[in-house]
């Protein structure tokens, strides 16, 4: 009787363990509880301490390009915080972003993750993500919009040219969308755009954030440069138009193995009445070098923009203002390259040249240097300005 009892008494022990075992081991491949999106903007105050910047795609290069001018002391603003933006549906690696950010102690740098449905449709009229742009808008002292890729033609009504490449399109629409919202189009001429609440907020459109800030407003775009101004159907024929004419390095495509930049250096011809001339201190008789990369240019210029410099052929249009909005600049060049403030010899232009910085090649054509560092200390003005509310 009690050799029963103990079987009994064992297998009840045993199956007791097993039970355990099972719901431990079922427990493991449970899956965690999903990590909610970030949402910095959410945790700001219209009126918070500080100046707040907030950029669109903010993706590992785009934080070391603000990460470098700060460190060198060109985007000067003390107590300054960062909010990356982004449509969980664009294409960048945001997760590589957040480590980044994390791996190097940046904690001036925040996201803020949108989910709201966004398309083609809806772009140009308010839809899911208004409130976040308003958002934006009301707890945020100024806007940067990045470079990146082309622009699907359709959004602003052309058939789409063999050689244009569309790889992201939400984040152009996306951030149409909030380019339209904030400063209004041509698309709908009725609406009330969100400047008009704030007119003295900054934003600043570099490569294809000044293309965004054209084709938002109603605007449309050259497709191909050398094809479609220059009529250059081979590479040879884009070499033989000289730099001046390059909004990128031919030569990379013909020597691959070669350490070439894939950017060009060319000069600027400023108007009068710019930006550069009117509040930096530039004179039209200056021209300064910048960096180039893309292959799309503007063609018909969206509702309340103006040209106020050309390439020096004046048949590229390098930086666009607007008539009502006096802080709203848009340059097609790159002004926040980090390499622009390094000084070690790393590149050449063409085959055969010797290594070079880009930093030397800006220092050694006057005003340069200076003009791409003036184009930060008067965004960062504008920033401050912005924050306090003076004039907005």
């Amino acid at each position: 009787m009690a050799r029963n009892a103990a079987m009994k008494s064992f297998g009840r022990a045993f199956l007791a363990f097993c039970l355990a075992t099972a719901v431990a081991t079922a427990a493991l491949f449970v899956p965690a509880a999903a990590q909610a999106p970030p949402r910095a903007l959410d945790h700001i105050a219209p009126n918070s301490d500080g100046v707040v910047l907030a950029v669109f795609n903010p993706e590992v290069y785009n934080i070391r390009a603000l990460e470098a001018l700060r460190a060198n002391g060109i985007l000067d603003i003390p107590g300054l915080t960062v909010v990356g933006v982004y449509h969980d549906r664009q294409t960048g690696d945001f997760e590589a972003a957040a480590k980044y950010v994390a791996d190097r102690g940046l904690d001036w740098f925040k996201f803020h993750a949108v989910s709201a449905e966004i398309s083609e449709p809806v772009l140009y009229k308010a839809n899911a993500c208004t409130p976040e742009f308003e958002a934006l808008v009301e707890k945020a002292d100024g806007v940067i919009f990045f470079g990146g890729p082309d622009i699907p033609p359709s959004v602003y009504n052309k058939k789409t040219n063999l050689l244009t490449s569309i790889t992201d399109p939400y984040r152009h629409y996306f951030e149409l969308s909030a380019v339209f919202h904030l400063l209004g189009g041509s698309q709908d001429a009725g609406r009330t755009s969100l400047l008009a609440r704030r007119p003295g907020f900054p934003v600043l459109g570099i490569c294809l954030g000044f293309q965004t800030l054209n084709v938002g407003t109603g605007g449309s775009l050259i497709q191909d440069i050398w094809a479609e101004l220059y009529g250059a159907a081979y590479v040879e024929d884009a070499i033989a138009l000289g730099p001046e004419q390059w909004h990128n390095n031919p030569y990379r495509i013909l020597f691959p193995l070669e350490n070439l930049m894939g950017y060009n250096f060319h000069s600027l011809q400023l108007g009068d009445k710019s930006v550069f001339c009117s509040v930096m201190g530039f004179k039209s008789s200056d021209h300064p070098r910048i960096l180039s990369s893309h292959h799309q240019a503007a063609a018909v210029l969206g509702r309340d923009l103006v040209a106020t410099a050309t390439s020096r052929d004046g048949r590229i249009v390098e930086a666009l203002e607007h008539k009502t909005f006096r802080n709203v600049l848009g340059v097609q060049f790159h002004p926040e390259h980090p390499l622009l403030w390094d000084t070690e010899p790393r590149f050449r232009q063409k085959p055969g040249e010797p290594l070079t910085s880009y930093n030397a090649i800006l220092t050694g054509a006057p005003p340069s240097l200076e003009f791409n560092k003036a184009i930060w200390a008067w965004f960062a003005g504008r920033l401050r300005e912005s924050r306090g509310r003076s004039g907005a």
